[in-house]
């Protein structure tokens, strides 16, 4: 079995924990930053579950190709 790395953003949000892969814009959260990734994983495992051959297979070739950053901008009060 493959094994797939994907993204993930998790921020703290009015007393939880939500959780986003950017890569297949799939959420999930959780009451402790530790629930909220195994809820993510649990969708991610589930979402790709569901996936067809053609879209598995360009989830693979986008695998090792990202490139993330910060962008700053100004913001007026």
């Amino acid at each position: 079995m493959r094994m797939f790395g994907f993204s993930v953003v998790i921020f703290p949000e009015a007393g939880s924990y939500s959780a986003w892969c950017p890569d297949l814009d799939v959420a999930s959260q959780g009451d402790t930053l530790e629930e909220a990734i195994a809820n993510l994983k649990e969708a991610l495992e589930l979402h790709v579950e569901c996936l067809s051959p053609s879209e598995l297979q360009e989830i693979r070739k986008r695998q090792g190709t990202k490139l993330m950053t910060t962008i700053e901008i100004p913001v007026s009060n």
